[in-house]
């Protein structure tokens, strides 16, 4: 929700007018350790409270995860907006010599239009690899990968169907982070094509 209306420039409550109910977590790209938010009609969220209460959830002294809460959506504009340009500059490459979406490379290839928030799904063609192994190469690091590029790194990446794997940003993936996230999918799609 929060991706969504920072993308859209409009403010959460315009996209949920019609919604019967809400949820909203905090611990996503808002950065805090825990925590959502449920919100509804009255009696929608009298009943959930008792159903809560039924199974016994509830926690003491929750004030400080409000607090990182609180200070998640004080500052979700400037963080949301850093998630959604990291996720750009990884499927278009503006901060490096190639992007995915320039890759002579028959394994993967980015729409680039979809590209509206802090998600990445890269596409991949052809039986081999599969998207799950696609990721596994991502997150393994070898002695070559370090000679080759001089560091190896370890990409979390998730397959998401028979053709595509997605890639999400959040509020502790840095600039720097997505340079080397592209360039290991760049040394993998070369490996995987010798």
């Amino acid at each position: 929700l929060m991706n969504a209306a920072v993308a859209q420039g409009v403010e959460p409550a315009q996209i949920t007018q019609h919604c019967d109910s809400v949820s909203l977590c905090f611990s996503k790209g808002l950065g805090a350790p825990a925590g959502a938010v449920l919100a509804g009609r009255r009696e929608f969220i009298a009943e959930a409270w008792r159903v809560r209460k039924l199974l016994g959830g509830g926690m003491r002294q929750a004030g400080v995860l409000a607090a990182a809460a609180l200070l998640g959506l004080q500052h979700a504009e400037a963080t949301l907006h850093r998630d959604h340009d990291n996720a750009r500059r990884f499927a278009e490459g503006t901060s490096g010599p190639l992007g995915i979406h320039l890759l002579d490379s028959p394994l993967c290839s980015v729409n680039l239009a979809a590209v509206e928030t802090n998600i990445v799904m890269v596409n991949v063609r052809g039986a081999w690899p599969s998207p799950a192994e696609l990721c596994d190469h991502l997150r393994a690091t070898s002695e070559e990968e370090a000679a080759e590029t001089g560091e190896a790194v370890s990409v979390l990446l998730l397959p998401w169907s028979a053709h595509t794997v997605r890639a999400v940003w959040h509020r502790d993936i840095s600039v720097r982070d997505t340079e080397l996230a592209r360039s290991k999918l760049e040394f993998v799609a070369r490996k995987c094509q010798e």
